[in-house]
């Protein structure tokens, strides 16, 4: 494997503008430190323009969270990185602007061996475990960097009966096992968070994720993890870095509701997949298949909401 010539940060700046910007200080810290090393761009990030503008719909503080935001903007985000505004309907469309651009800023340098490193910026990564983490992410991007792998994923951990873990047991997995129940089993070997908002990928699998395939507006981990699988077996060599137990807001919620949402999401976003590959691929019949496919997944996702609804409510 061809060594890598840049590795390019790109962050997702956080969906709600967080009130305490220590862990935003720490981040943009790092990433400053890193750009002086030579085989770092300089980093962007994605914000989406509905972050700023519903600031302003916030009655109770909307004048000192504006503040805060232009002062986290101004002061953390701009000396560090670039900032790409855009509109996004949800998290995934802000990582194809991001790992968009920088594909297409690549490619106008003539840089085909790059890596494309994603990080969430909406960690936390103020507390003792965050603070790990920070020191662990840019094994993420080098282990790409250095040709170890094609796809590095970062995987956290989370309590037993978290929204996040009752998700991916009970939700994505059992119905990656009806879709694709080879490509989970091999999926399964390399992580447990097929889910993950952590990850780097050189040029080479970016080009198949952006290109030839659809681009979901969820879920689009768990689809790069498919894109890349041969039944049990990755066609790319795909590694993990265990980053410990950090959380995002979203952990701190673990509402119901949006964990329902998450597994709807999933299923929807596999039944997509399913069904272009046997198109491409020309599969007969294919659906007469979909629809038994389809009823098991309704009873998976049925039992997913059965037991969210006992441990979440």
């Amino acid at each position: 494997m061809n060594k890598a010539s840049t590795i390019r940060p790109i962050v997702i700046y956080p969906f709600a503008q967080p009130n305490d910007l220590t862990s935003m200080t720490r981040l943009y810290e790092m990433l400053k430190i890193l750009s002086k090393e030579e085989i770092y761009s300089k980093p962007i990030t994605i914000v989406n323009n509905q972050t700023k503008y519903r600031i302003s719909l916030n009655s109770a503080n909307q004048g000192q969270l504006g503040k805060i935001y232009q002062q986290a903007i101004s002061q953390i985000v701009q000396p560090a990185s670039n900032v790409i505004e855009t509109w996004a309907v949800d998290t995934c469309a802000m990582w194809l602007r991001g790992l968009g651009d920088s594909f297409q800023l690549a490619e106008t340098e003539g840089a085909i061996h790059d890596v494309f490193w994603l990080i969430p910026g909406d960690f936390d990564f103020s507390t003792a475990e965050g603070k790990h983490a920070l020191e662990l992410l840019p094994t993420i991007p080098r282990r790409v960097y250095d040709g170890e792998c094609c796809l590095c994923l970062g995987e956290i951990s989370v309590p037993l009966h978290s929204a996040k873990q009752l998700i991916d047991t009970y939700g994505t997995y059992g119905l990656l096992y009806n879709w694709f129940p080879a490509e989970a089993q091999g999926i399964r070997q390399i992580t447990d968070k097929p889910r993950t908002e952590f990850f780097a990928i050189d040029t080479p699998t970016l080009k198949q994720a952006l290109i030839p395939n659809r681009w979901f507006a969820y879920e689009q981990t768990l689809m790069i993890l498919l894109q890349n699988m041969k039944g049990k077996v990755s066609v790319r060599p795909i590694q993990r870095v265990e980053l410990g137990r950090i959380t995002d807001p979203e952990a701190a919620r673990s509402s119901l509701g949006s964990a329902m949402q998450q597994v709807e999401r999933t299923e929807r976003a596999l039944k997509l997949y399913w069904r272009d590959l046997v198109e491409r691929e020309g599969k007969p019949n294919w659906p007469e298949e979909f629809r038994s496919l389809d009823a098991q997944s309704e009873s998976i996702r049925t039992a997913a909401m059965v037991i969210l609804r006992r441990l979440l409510s």
